[in-house]
Formats: C-alpha cells, structure tokens, sequence
C-alpha cells in the first residue's frame, strides 16, 4: 500500500482547537484538545483521499518533507 502524509496546521479557536490542511482546503476540522482535533482529522482527510481518488479528482502528493515550522521571537509591545 502507498501512503500519503500530509502537513496539518493546529489552531486554537475559541476554548477548542482547529485544523486546516493545506494540501487538502475541503478538510474544516476541530476538537476540544489538539489530540481529539488530529484524530478527527485524520479521519476527514482519509474521507478526503478516498472520495478524490474514486472520482478521479487529483490527490496532492505528499509534502510533508516540504513542509517547515518556522518560530519568530516578537518582542512584547
């Protein structure tokens, strides 16, 4: 079987937490805690693969080993 691995950002939003996967813009998902968020995610984007694959909708490559975090110190105002 090939695997696919794709970037997700985690946000927090308003007491719970957010994901966006950039690879994949139809995947709107949250959680209460970012763990709940990323198996809820995982779950979306495998619906998401799955459902562009039997359509014969492009699948995004991989873009993990592209992917970067990036930490900037901002002075506090």
């Amino acid at each position: 079987a090939d695997y696919l691995e794709h970037a997700v950002m985690v946000k927090p939003d308003d007491g719970a937490y957010s994901i966006a996967v950039p690879a994949l813009p139809e995947i709107h998902t949250f959680g209460e805690t970012p763990e709940e968020a990323l198996r809820l995610a995982r779950e979306a984007m495998a619906l998401a693969l799955y459902y562009r694959r039997d359509n014969d909708i492009d699948v995004p490559p991989s873009d993990t080993a592209t992917a970067r975090l990036v930490t900037i110190a901002v002075p506090a105002a």
